[in-house]
């Protein structure tokens, strides 16, 4: 279980219980605050009080994390993406990238510490955009970078993650990773969807709100740094907005080559303009 309970002698715990214990036999229903209240006896309001009171989170953050704890174990399980994505209730690809308690990557003090003690399976691929290395924990796709070859790709996946166990992936060792650069390439070089795969992201609260905000951009789209920043509620944060767009390191499934200038312009881009012009050019012609 995602929380720990504590037996108590008190009414209210245990009602309070019994509505954590509903949550996880049910996880992949629709599940809304009236009914849970009918099994409390509560208020809708004072449930959401008195649970977020007991536990921490509220009932919807709750199942949330029941619903993830399902998701990485039908993942482990040899479920592809988007049936584990559906098996445990998320009821569609979008929703997994949703709020901070959606988000399957490693912890900032993880991240800090230079990914000590996590396992990165990496693989490299030639694409139209050149050289790719994909890496993925277990939770998610943490870096899909581009290059000229594959020794100076591999050398970046090491600066960034300096204290990870980096594992050259052979199939066997982490199937999905092969799958989902298989995919990634598709995409990039036969013009096949883009594939919706789990992220690992790993930032500042300002640069993952940011990397989130861009997944909602759509193929074929373009918007300006600025009005990212009105989007995320900070207008006055444009120079941190194309900051964060140049911290991206999972390129393309992030979509910061979207973000241009005001004037239309393409501004920066982290693996080179030509790339970026290129992927542009590629979404307008499939839109």
């Amino acid at each position: 279980m995602p929380r720990q309970f504590k037996s108590t002698k008190s009414d209210k715990s245990d009602k309070l219980i019994e509505v954590a214990r509903y949550i996880e036999a049910h996880a992949d229903e629709k599940l809304t605050l009236a009914q849970l209240s009918v099994i409390a006896g509560y208020s809708p309001s004072r449930l959401q009080r008195s649970f977020k009171a007991l536990f921490g989170i509220s009932p919807k953050h709750f199942q949330d994390e029941v619903r993830m704890r399902k998701f990485k174990r039908s993942l482990k399980n040899g479920e592809s993406v988007t049936d584990a994505i559906f098996s445990s209730g998320f009821g569609s690809i979008s929703r997994v990238y949703g709020e901070a308690t959606r988000n399957i990557g490693m912890s900032p003090k993880t991240y800090r510490a230079g990914a000590q003690g996590e396992i990165i399976h990496y693989a490299c691929r030639e694409t139209k955009l050149g050289q790719m290395i994909m890496a993925a924990t277990e939770k998610g796709v943490c870096s899909v970078q581009f290059g000229d070859n594959q020794a100076t790709l591999v050398s970046l996946l090491t600066a960034e993650f300096p204290k990870a166990t980096l594992v050259h992936s052979k199939a066997q060792d982490a199937p999905e990773l092969d799958v989902w650069i298989a995919a990634l390439d598709n995409h990039l070089s036969h013009g096949a969807p883009k594939p919706e795969l789990p992220l690992d992201l790993k930032g500042t609260a300002f640069q993952i709100k940011v990397w989130r905000f861009l997944l909602n951009i759509k193929e074929g789209e373009v918007i300006s740094y600025g009005e990212v920043a009105q989007h995320i509620g900070n207008e006055n944060a444009v120079r941190a907005v194309g900051t964060a767009c140049g911290k991206n390191r999972i390129g393309v499934l992030i979509p910061c080559h979207r973000v241009l200038r005001s004037d239309g312009t393409l501004g920066g881009y982290r693996w080179g303009l030509a790339r970026k012009k290129m992927l542009l050019a590629m979404e307008k012609q499939t839109r």
